[in-house]
């Protein structure tokens, strides 16, 4: 445990992201939502009213230099305390310590990262000191504190969720470490917009891989004459990645969700992972590429195997836990089995097709017989007249008319012979087979 540098003074020798680590409000990067002029947690912050609370995002986005803003413009003594290398016995010391302060009338804010590895009897020992104000408890952690968190401790702190930084913030911050004197502003650092963008995509939200990465390839960068030249090879060394022609807001995105999607289509799985890792490397969101999965098990397979659907949202839930890189694997396997399935578009064409009526018939009256008649004058003006309740019959069916009169006779489900889908077939033609037999439609 170490109290935490409160001054602005700053050591070149420290590795950049320590260097430009916000010192102030103002100088903080992204999280407008809860910093922005006149949010909760800024003004908390500059009225020193901060009290217990957790903040909860992924890694890289800021929870540790909320921290150290708070350390800098409130008036208690910081203590920073890690949940990794701290037990019971620590714990108790720095309690300890914290009674003594309030006794003087001084606050003490205690900073917990990763406040998740603690065990429930380390997370109770903080509880006492917390009820009576000893401490002003701040944890960080990038797992649910719902789930991670004792609820005793989590009733008496204030969650915030910080949310990872969007490509522009990282651009911005990257621009600022060139020119400010604490990064390489006494230097004469020449590096393209191009080059920030892809050292902003490759960090994929988290501030301090972008900052580690622009220092390794300013110090592996060639200098001439002074100028240090920053290019688009150097940034590839240091990241062990090729350049990808990828911008995640133009018209490449939608050309590789598009191969993604054409190639599982066609079945062929090594295209199909292949478009994949174009977007996982190029820094996609793997929860964007989770979701069209999703989509596409049921638009472009659906009841040919119905387990499409449940491995494209395994598939998204995986990559919801762990994310990147770890989720990789989830999501080829997703990508895989779609591939190699067979294929029916029969209930995307079924939707699309009842649409169309729909939207022109808007209008349609539901058959009274199939409206639910809860009141004594619903059902006097004929709701529920006539319904048949399947389940009273041997075979399970009737022959009762659920269609408006205008679409009597529609078919909008046309199952094709792909894969289980044929049992499904058989089984409708029965049913279909069945009220005719019967009188209905």
């Amino acid at each position: 445990m170490d109290e935490m540098n409160t001054n602005t003074a700053y050591d070149m020798s420290q590795p950049l992201p320590a260097r430009l680590r916000p010192r102030t409000v103002g100088e903080i990067v992204g999280q407008r939502h809860l910093i922005g002029e006149g949010k909760l947690l800024r003004r908390m912050i500059e009225q020193d009213s901060v009290s217990s609370m957790i903040f909860w995002g992924p890694p890289g986005v800021g929870k540790t230099t909320l921290a150290g803003v708070i350390a800098n413009q409130t008036r208690a003594k910081f203590i920073n305390f890690s949940a990794v290398t701290s037990g019971i016995k620590e714990i108790r010391a720095v309690m300890q310590q914290a009674e003594e302060n309030r006794l003087y009338g001084e606050k003490t804010i205690l900073f917990v990262d990763e406040i998740h590895r603690f065990n429930k009897a380390q997370q109770d020992a903080f509880l006492p000191f917390v009820e009576k104000g000893s401490i002003i408890l701040i944890g960080a952690t990038t797992e649910n504190p719902s789930f991670e968190v004792n609820g005793a401790l989590l009733s008496r702190c204030r969650v915030f969720v910080l949310k990872a930084l969007t490509e522009d913030d990282i651009n911005g911050l990257l621009k600022r470490a060139v020119t400010d004197p604490r990064g390489f502003g006494d230097q004469k650092v020449d590096i393209s917009d191009d080059v920030i963008r892809m050292i902003a995509v490759f960090a994929n939200g988290d501030a301090r891989t972008a900052l580690s990465t622009l220092e390794m390839a300013v110090l592996n960068a060639e200098t001439v004459d002074g100028v240090i030249t920053v290019t688009t090879e150097t940034v590839e060394q240091c990241t062990s990645r090729k350049s990808l022609l990828y911008d995640k807001n133009g018209e490449e995105h939608y050309n590789l969700i598009s191969a993604l999607h054409k190639s599982m289509r066609n079945s062929d799985p090594d295209a199909a992972v292949y478009w994949l890792a174009r977007m996982l490397e190029a820094g996609e969101d793997p929860l964007y590429v989770a979701r069209r999965i999703v989509r596409f098990a049921s638009e472009d397979i659906g009841l040919a195997d119905p387990r499409a659907l449940e491995q494209a949202v395994a598939a998204y839930q995986a990559c919801h836990f762990i994310g990147m890189p770890e989720c990789s694997v989830h999501l080829t396997q997703a990508v895989v089995y779609l591939s190699l399935v067979p294929k029916s578009n029969a209930l995307y064409m079924a939707y699309e097709t009842a649409k169309q009526d729909a939207m022109k018939m808007l209008a349609e009256p539901v058959p009274l017989n199939i409206r639910n008649g809860v009141t004594k004058l619903m059902r006097d003006v004929g709701y529920g007249k006539g319904y048949q309740y399947a389940h009273d019959t041997e075979d399970k069916l009737t022959d009762m008319q659920c269609l408006p009169d205008s679409l009597l006779g529609k078919r909008y489900y046309n199952p094709t012979t792909q894969g289980l889908e044929t049992k499904f077939k058989d089984r409708l033609e029965q049913i279909q087979e069945w009220k005719k037999e019967h009188g209905g439609k």
